[in-house]
């Protein structure tokens, strides 16, 4: 009987060890950094700049790969189905929490890709052009009112966060702004520029020199505070509409199963370089802040991002995408 529970005493030891020791080792072969997007957006751009502090710290290759098309789909599945040991990761954004309710169906299991950490935040503007009329969120809403269905709003795509974000203010305040999608926030912008379409919700970054060269009339930002790049742009929440403080962020996942040391060793290692003084400038500069947090931490927000646009698919009655 002694015997029996030493045997097991020491194996369930020997175990430990041997998965602490494979923390310690990782990564042991090159580490792949998964981009839904094509090169040179702002994804692409972070995901390049976080890829060269790990492998300095890690003294091991790691590579940002761009698979782009379907939404970031192409590149989710690709993450979903690898080895589940860390050395695959998928850097996306909010469409992730998106996908499950905009489509009809999906070629991977959205519970076979689990968060690591966020690496950031970032705010949306509301704009409009001048043309409009609106100094202030307040006048679009009149505007609006006095005569519906006469502002269209352009979108990054349909169940895109920048169209359910448009959808939610329908919702909450019984408008009727009109949704015309395009194909990247490149097009959405210069619609909005032109008068193509009325107004969008878009980075800050994305506009920044249009709201600073009068082109664009910025009336409200996402999240829980101002955007130090606008800083005279009051919140949603300030501007009176609840349910605006997510805002856009870009996270690191990982193939289920990836052992619970490995995930906290990389996540550590990631919210080191977050942290780094040259990585917050160069952040700062793109109106990101940088996060580095927990999997408990940011598996709460995405679980949260995702009921809430699950909500808005629902109650606006989106179809599902095939």
């Amino acid at each position: 009987m002694n015997s029996t529970c030493f045997s097991s005493t020491a194996i369930f030891a020997v175990l430990a060890m041997a998965t602490a020791a494979h923390a310690q080792t990782f990564p042991v072969k090159p580490v792949r950094i998964i981009i839904p997007f094509a090169p040179g957006g702002a994804v692409d751009t972070v995901g390049r700049m976080v890829s060269a502090k790990l492998s300095d710290a890690w003294k091991q290759v790691v590579v940002v790969e761009n698979h782009p098309g379907a939404g970031g789909i192409i590149a989710a599945d690709m993450v979903a189905k690898s080895a589940p040991d860390g050395h695959t990761t998928l850097l996306a954004t909010i469409a992730l929490a998106v996908t499950p309710s905009t489509y009809r169906k999906l070629p991977y299991d959205p519970r076979d890709l689990v968060p690591l950490t966020q690496i950031t935040a970032h705010s949306l503007v509301l704009a409009v052009n001048p043309q409009v009329g609106a100094g202030s969120f307040a006048q679009l809403i009149e505007i609006e009112r006095a005569k519906r269905g006469s502002i269209s709003y352009g979108t990054t795509g349909t169940g895109t966060s920048t169209h359910l974000l448009i959808e939610m203010l329908n919702l909450a305040l019984k408008t009727d702004f009109v949704h015309i999608p395009y194909k990247g926030d490149a097009p959405q912008v210069a619609a909005m520029i032109s008068g193509e379409v009325q107004m969008g919700q878009v980075a800050v970054i994305s506009v920044i020199n249009h709201i600073q060269g009068g082109r664009l009339q910025p009336l409200g930002v996402t999240g829980n505070r101002r955007s130090a790049l606008l800083p005279d742009v009051p919140t949603m929440s300030e501007n009176g509409v609840a349910g605006f403080d997510t805002g856009s962020w870009m996270r690191l996942f990982v193939p289920a199963g990836v052992p619970a040391e490995v995930m906290a060793r990389f996540q550590g290692e990631v919210a080191k370089v977050v942290a780094l003084p040259d990585i917050r400038e160069r952040f700062a500069k793109q109106g990101f802040d940088g996060i580095g947090n927990t999997p408990k931490e940011f598996n709460a927000r995405y679980q949260a991002d995702a009921t809430t646009y699950a909500r808005v698919v629902r109650d606006a009655k989106i179809p599902p995408q095939e």
